[in-house]
């Protein structure tokens, strides 16, 4: 009697199962192992975009980041989706457990000296922003004519066809705004004095 081996269809089954899981694993493994502890939230589960967060957050002040970041995430970075939602139905809260990283770690610093102490910019006031401060000097009748005499003489020659000739109106609107705050403030601070 002779005995030949020959393979039957259960046989050849899972020697196709176990070779597919086998070329599986060696082929299409995760390329870091973090990436395997990490839940699947989506199609993509990368870290958000700090630039997409915050182009996002500018659009609707009213979202929070941490909503914007879960959203991001869950939809692979799209912000064209993520504003979509929230202009149809809004965002999900996401559950407790989301913790999204710090934005503020992974903005890039602003211009610091590693020799110095860093030192926030003062903020400029209008009057040194403009360069008000000789105006501020001059009495109330060297001023030009307040913006209600101005807004008669703009009406009198209409919106001028000329570029320049509407930048200096207008600058010269935004001037006498600020200096006639800078009077009531002024006034307001000698009567509570």
């Amino acid at each position: 009697m002779s005995t030949t081996t020959s393979l039957n269809l259960p046989q050849l089954i899972l020697v196709l199962f176990i070779s597919g899981i086998a070329i599986r694993y060696f082929f299409f493994r995760p390329s870091s192992p973090s990436a395997t502890a990490l839940p699947s939230t989506g199609r993509n589960s990368r870290a958000a975009n700090p630039q997409h967060v915050e182009q996002i957050a500018q659009m609707f002040p009213q979202v929070g980041r941490r909503e914007i970041i879960w959203d991001l995430q869950r939809n692979g970075g799209s912000v064209a989706a993520t504003t979509e939602r929230i202009l149809g139905r809004g965002l999900e809260t996401p559950p407790p457990s989301f913790q999204p990283p710090s934005l503020a770690s992974s903005s890039p610093p602003l211009s610091t000296s590693s020799s110095g102490p860093s030192t926030q910019p003062i903020p400029q006031d209008l009057i040194t922003r403009y360069n008000l401060s000789s105006k501020i000097q001059q009495s109330p009748s060297q001023l030009p004519p307040p913006a209600a005499e101005a807004a008669s003489e703009a009406k009198k020659a209409g919106w001028s066809a000329n570029k320049n000739e509407r930048q200096a109106l207008l600058q010269r609107r935004r001037e006498e705004m600020i200096l006639s705050a800078r009077r009531k403030m002024e006034e307001r601070d000698r009567k509570a004095a």
